[in-house]
């Protein structure tokens, strides 16, 4: 079989003087200023930008159990959180165990609905009575100090591999890999790129013990699971600065080579073209689909759907996918009205932080309906439901005024269990509890220095309509990928006639504009999928003249060089 070269060879040659006036702006924006940073942030290196694995606490205590593993048949599981970081971070790590010919190994994910997020002390029960004495953990784990203790009782050694804040007491684990720990260099990476971490340690040790299995792998093969850590990085928002731009960077171009049945599957059902997958894709296509199994059914099926090397049971499995999240948007929809309802009745624009929740409420949906929400009014919007067992968890998403997971710790005396990020985080209630919960909430937030949040519809650039052009994307997108700490260069376009303004979706809550420019006759379409028409600042007559914020991006439905505007704000026109 013909050897694949490297993905992560360099792609992109430096040359200072082919730097836009644009590019130079946009990066001294985003305070990239002296020679050397442009050249990382332009031309990632992958062999310069990352940093070795081996700088990771306990990763070298890690890997020399897993081989002790391997070497004496003992069964291992690995157990990986089920969103969409630790699914692909579970998939790259059963596709390293298959390289390796090793098959005494499991996969368990927990049931979002049925057993909610984290290491539970059953499930570790029930893989112990397996015969699992070996349990690797995927972005999760880091907290799980009862679990973990119980498991060592049953004679089972815990190496958890997991990015998120570790608590004041760690767990009495055999190995705890975490970049937030040590001295580790860049301490952003999502759970899936730590899990991949360990793949390349345990695949470097394999090789110079000279064992047999280890030594018929390519050197690098592990950098073609990369399309895997791509997905998560940006999925679960880290942000694509630093070392994760680079996996990302280099991740989107395994991605689009990507052998993997499955991935294809999803794109060809939603008329992407694989060698020009991007960030986008990955947010808006990719991610949502895989997040939709354990939203509305089984996180196997994502899981499935990325290992299968069978493309009947990918098409089978992506037009699953494509089904839950059909199903996931109609019912987020469903919450979204019924909570907008109780919130302009039982609040005022001047509530700053919100809490509402219903017994009938599913919590897996819950995040995407405060997020929702949250775009909306702004603040912090905490929602709560019940899940199958009965048991009241629920989300809190921010607009960054308030730290979500500083609010919850505030707010911990009123709660079972809390967690989360700056922006976002959960937590569970009693039903004892629930009634005095939004007080609780209130309190602690006004205990908290707030944020202040600019809203002065900031832009990176003027540009008139027609310069919307291939040129302008092809250039602005030298700066790509965006996303969390690197965000889309936003544009103002000046004095933009509004052609037609149609709202469209179900309940008529996103909105497609054709503008034109009198002068020039350029015309472009401008759409927003989140927000309703009269959340703009100034709404969009058909024949009033206005400027549109947005971003530029491709338009594949209308062709593989088409364009459009995702709106930010309508406003008035100025000079």
């Amino acid at each position: 079989m013909r050897k694949r070269a490297s993905p992560c060879s360099r792609q992109v040659r430096y040359n200072p003087q082919m730097v836009s006036g644009l590019v130079q702006q946009l990066l001294l924006r985003r305070g990239v200023i002296d020679e050397g940073e442009i050249e990382r942030f332009l031309a990632p290196d992958f062999g310069r930008d990352t940093h070795h694995f081996s700088l990771l606490a306990d990763i070298d205590r890690a890997v020399a159990r897993i081989l002790s593993a391997v070497e004496h048949g003992e069964r291992i599981a690995v157990y990986a959180d089920f969103d969409c970081d630790g699914v692909p971070g579970a998939a790259l790590l059963h596709d390293a165990f298959e390289k390796i010919g090793y098959a005494q190994v499991e996969v368990y994910i927990p049931h979002r609905d049925n057993e909610g997020y984290g290491v539970h002390a059953e499930a570790l029960t029930r893989l112990a009575e397996r015969g699992v004495t070996l349990v690797i953990t995927v972005d999760v784990g880091v907290s799980a100090v009862e679990p973990i203790r119980m498991a060592k009782t049953l004679g089972m050694d815990i190496i958890v591999t997991d990015h998120h804040e570790p608590p004041e007491v760690l767990p009495d684990a055999y190995a705890i890999i975490n970049p937030k720990l040590g001295h580790y260099p860049f301490r952003d990476l999502c759970g899936s790129a730590v899990a991949w971490k360990l793949v390349s340690a345990l695949l470097v040790e394999g090789r110079r013990r000279k064992l047999d299995n280890f030594l018929a792998i390519p050197e690098g093969w592990e950098k073609w699971l990369l399309d895997l850590v791509c997905i998560a990085t940006i999925a679960d928002l880290v942000p694509l600065v630093g070392e994760n731009r680079v996996l990302a960077h280099f991740g989107l171009l395994v991605l689009r080579k990507t052998q993997r049945p499955g991935i294809r599957a999803l794109a060809l059902k939603q008329r992407l073209r694989m060698e020009e997958v991007s960030e986008d894709d990955i947010g808006f296509t990719f991610a949502p689909r895989l997040n939709a199994a354990s939203r509305m059914g089984d996180p196997e099926i994502a899981f499935k759907l990325l290992t299968t090397k069978d493309g009947d049971e990918a098409e089978h499995h992506a037009a699953h996918l494509e089904r839950l999240n059909t199903k996931r948007k109609s019912a987020v929809a469903a919450i979204v009205r019924e909570a907008r309802k109780r919130l302009e009745a039982r609040f005022t624009a001047d509530d700053t932080v919100v809490v509402l929740g219903d017994t009938a409420w599913k919590p897996s949906l819950l995040g995407l309906v405060a997020n929702s929400l949250m775009n909306e009014r702004g603040g912090v919007v905490c929602l709560w439901g019940a899940n199958a067992a009965g048991d009241l968890k629920g989300s809190c998403r921010s607009d960054g005024s308030i730290s979500v997971v500083e609010l919850l710790r505030e707010a911990k005396d009123g709660l079972l269990e809390h967690g989360g990020h700056h922006a976002s985080g959960g937590f569970s209630i009693s039903r004892e509890q629930a009634h005095a919960f939004p007080q609780a909430i209130r309190e602690a937030a006004a205990r908290i220095e707030s944020r202040p949040i600019a809203r002065d519809h900031g832009h990176d650039a003027l540009v008139g309509l027609q310069e919307l052009s291939w040129a302008l994307f092809s250039d602005v997108n030298r700066l790509s990928p965006f996303g969390m700490g690197n965000p889309k260069p936003v544009f103002r376009i000046k004095r933009a006639s509004v052609a037609e303004m149609r709202p469209f979706g179900k309940d008529k809550n996103h909105v497609e504009v054709s503008i034109s420019c009198f002068e020039t006759g350029a015309r472009a379409r401008a759409f927003d999928f989140f927000r309703r028409v009269e959340d703009f600042t100034v709404l969009p007559l058909s024949g009033a003249e206005v400027d549109i914020v947005g971003t530029l991006v491709r338009d594949s439905f209308r062709g593989p060089r088409a364009l459009a505007v995702r709106i930010v704000d309508i406003l008035e026109s100025r000079d």
